[in-house]
């Protein structure tokens, strides 16, 4: 997909005054972090966190998250628990005023996609969920940050979906910002999965600077299940009715795995990959799990209707969460709390794939350097 940007060329390419005034101390900060976490790494603010795994993306590239805003309750234990050196606030963004809100070098976060989702209900900006969008504008027009980071489902790319999407281009313009958008594939950024989804990168006009998205750095040579989870050989444990409190505890951390039946529009098509192939996208249902490549590929038998190799039936079971965690690429110690397996699976399918974040944040990061050298 082409890059979409749009400029403000009334605005000179020079860096404001207030930005001249702060641009050695960001680049102080740029120069001191490199990789890894960084206490002195440029301040974000994460909106729609999730259980993080875009900021541990963006931490990894030495960005320092310093508030986060998430209103789904089971996802707080997981996140403090990760994220133990950022303040997070529980409320609907809704209820926040931008005053509430540190003041930040960045903005990054990806507002829900269930109302854009190919596979939901597709009612958009008809949707409460799909109007958070808006928060998130306000927020960022409030703050003024030096750049933002938006992502959500290549849904929001159908052609229903058209007008609002060029709404909110045109409010990112609006607020300031040089904006790139585009479609990437988290399997050509060294994620061993497809996995389809827009982002939208703005930096703020003053900067002179149109955001230019990273190379692919695996579209020739992705990286496998067999890389991505061939080590984990310890069997996980089933989980029936969802419950883990009775379960007893795995060596590898939320190694369970959903049991149960397969409904007729997962057996419409094929859900195993090989092992040498990359994955299926990393649902946020559990029953929608993909398959572990243990299992050969399944068979077609009729119209949109598929069944189990006959005779390889014990095969066939769907990913654990941990293994569904590595294909997100999240490290083995970036640990998922729950008490229903479901809202592991939940909260991994719902976040950015750490590396592709990774990606992202070393982009950003290199090209703020260039240009605060330039000036």
């Amino acid at each position: 997909m082409t890059v979409t940007t749009t400029k403000d060329t009334s605005i000179s390419h020079d860096i404001s005054l207030v930005a001249k005034v702060r641009q050695l101390s960001f680049s102080q900060k740029l120069s001191s972090s490199t990789t890894g976490k960084n206490k002195d790494g440029l301040k974000l603010v994460s909106l729609f966190s999730g259980c993080g795994g875009l900021d541990l993306g963006f931490e990894e590239a030495g960005f320092n998250v310093i508030w986060a805003n998430e209103f789904d309750k089971g996802i707080w234990e997981t996140y403090e628990f990760n994220h133990k050196h950022t303040e997070l606030d529980r409320r609907s963004i809704t209820d926040i005023d931008a005053l509430d809100i540190p003041e930040c070098d960045g903005i990054i976060g990806g507002p829900p996609c269930q109302s854009w989702s190919e596979g939901g209900a597709k009612r958009g900006i008809e949707d409460k969920r799909g109007q958070l969008f808006f928060d998130y504008i306000r927020i960022l027009k409030a703050k003024k940050p030096l750049f933002f980071l938006a992502e959500n489902v290549s849904g929001m790319l159908l052609e229903r979906h058209a007008p609002a999407l060029e709404s909110f281009k045109q409010l990112f313009q609006e607020a300031g910002y040089n904006l790139a958008f585009k479609m990437v594939n988290a399997a050509d950024y060294n994620v061993p999965q497809d996995r389809k989804r827009v982002f939208f990168v703005g930096f703020r006009t003053d900067l002179g600077i149109t955001f230019d998205f990273p190379a692919p750095t695996t579209d020739k040579e992705r990286v496998t299940l067999r890389q991505a989870i061939g080590d984990l050989t310890e069997q996980p444990i089933g989980i029936s009715n969802g419950i883990t409190d009775d379960t007893p505890e795995t060596t590898i951390p939320n190694h369970h795995y959903m049991t149960g039946g397969f409904s007729s529009i997962y057996m419409s098509r094929n859900r195993v990959r090989s092992w040498d192939e990359v994955s299926f996208t990393i649902q946020a249902q559990a029953r929608q799990a993909p398959m572990h490549p243990q299992a050969p590929k399944m068979e077609l038998v009729g119209t949109d209707q598929r069944a189990l190799v006959k005779g390889k039936e014990d095969l066939y079971r769907r990913l654990s969460v941990r293994e569904c965690a590595r294909i997100q690429t999240f490290p083995d110690d970036f640990i998922f709390k729950y008490k229903n397996v479901a809202y592991g699976y939940k909260m991994i399918g719902n976040a950015v794939p750490v590396n592709l974040a990774k990606a992202m944040a070393f982009a950003i990061k290199e090209q703020l350097e260039k240009a605060l050298k330039t000036h």
